[in-house]
């Protein structure tokens, strides 16, 4: 499922000037990566990876790293990530890290990546310069994520095993708190200006607020049956919670820590994005097979809009169309501005889990154009990969 804002293949794209976009979906099912121009609405290539992939995310640049086209992958029954860039068509490294990573997330200057390890009670701290890991950090038990702050400052991990969070500075790699919250930490998301930080709590039905300056948990505040998913608005007013078992959306004022509204959701809300005009929420609805979008100001649902089977991750293009991961059928669905239906849905590999938006630079497009084989109709079957 979709866990969090932004990074691991859930929210906006890195912000990158100029070139084609492309999205990048990670299929657990068979081991690839599929690769869709957003242009020709098909998919140009399936990428082989590591075992069982979930959690995917576009290296912040091309400015601060001089690259512009790469996705990490995690792999998560190979308990390591993946590089692939997109120009070339390829993997270009492999990386090990800890026992049953999920996710995966930059420093805004894209120089370090971080990796929870749920298995191993770990941090994997990867240089991306170099493409290894600098740093191994202990954190608690069942770690599902590592999420940066927007200011970079600090790694926030959910550790699912013994109900706290983690708080790591993101410079010298150092534990500054580990704070106790509700049942079963999961999904984080921060605050535009990284002042707080919510967390669901599925075992407790709760979410609970964290001040990130003061370090201190400041409220456990109730919510639906099983939240798995949050989002906040862009401009950092309110939080909406997914809530799979209650069928319902929840609506938090992120500054009182109160709920503002509950507001229905069709059959099982998996997956949550908010549009940056701060009016449009959007809610994957994976039991009832549509993506529903929500007006945020009246509360109200404009269009409910049939997709495939299952759908759970979602990924906004900077022109604001949205893409949505079908598990159960295997699909990517295209959902333009304003349209009352699919523009397309795309086949991809089987299992989908997440889904990624990156744009190639004119100049890495012209150098990779001819690297993308071609895709075919049904990706290959599940296999370990050969290695580099």
């Amino acid at each position: 499922m979709c866990l969090a804002a932004g990074g691991s293949g859930c929210g906006a794209p890195a912000r990158q000037p100029g070139g084609k976009l492309y999205a990048l979906v990670t299929n657990g099912g068979n081991d690839t990566v599929s690769v869709i121009d957003l242009a020709k609405l098909r998919a140009v290539a399936h990428i082989g990876v590591g075992r069982d992939p979930t959690g995917l995310a576009v290296r912040p640049g091309p400015e601060a790293t001089g690259h512009g086209s790469e996705v990490w992958v995690v792999a998560t029954g190979a308990n390591r990530v993946d590089v692939i860039d997109v120009a070339a068509g390829r993997v270009v490294a492999r990386i090990p890290v800890g026992a049953r990573p999920f996710f995966i997330d930059f420093t805004p200057d894209g120089r370090r990546a971080f990796v929870a390890n749920s298995g191993s009670g770990t941090v994997s701290v990867i240089d991306c310069v170099h493409y290894q890991v600098e740093a191994t950090v202990r954190v608690g038990l069942g770690p599902g994520m590592a999420r940066v702050t927007p200011d970079g400052g600090l790694v926030i991990v959910p550790n699912r095993g013994d109900d706290t969070v983690t708080l790591l500075a993101a410079d010298s790699l150092a534990v500054v708190a580990t704070l106790p919250v509700a049942d079963s930490p999961e999904a984080v998301a921060v605050l535009p200006d990284s002042s707080k930080a919510f967390v669901t709590a599925s075992g407790a039905n709760q979410v609970s607020a964290v001040d990130l300056r003061r370090r201190a948990l400041l409220a456990n505040i109730a919510v639906g049956e099983t939240p798995v998913a949050l989002t906040v608005k862009p401009d950092g007013g309110e939080v909406f919670v997914a809530n799979f078992g209650a069928h319902t959306v929840t609506a938090i004022n992120a500054w009182r820590n109160e709920v503002t509204d509950t507001l229905p959701a069709g059959r099982n809300p998996a997956g949550l994005v908010a549009a940056s005009d701060n009016a449009t929420l959007y809610v994957s609805n994976f039991g009832s097979n549509q993506v529903f979008e929500v007006d945020v100001e009246t509360r109200r649902v404009r269009r409910a809009i049939p997709v495939g089977h299952q759908p759970e991750a979602m990924a906004l293009t900077p022109e604001g169309t949205l893409l949505v991961v079908s598990a159960g059928s295997g699909q990517l669905g295209v959902i333009q501005p304003g349209a009352e239906a699919l523009s397309a849905l795309i086949p991809v590999g089987r299992a989908p889990r997440s889904v990624a938006v990156v744009r190639v630079p004119p100049m890495l497009e012209s150098k990779g154009k001819k690297a993308l084989p071609a895709a075919r109709s049904t990706p290959g079957r599940r296999r370990e990969d050969s290695g580099p």
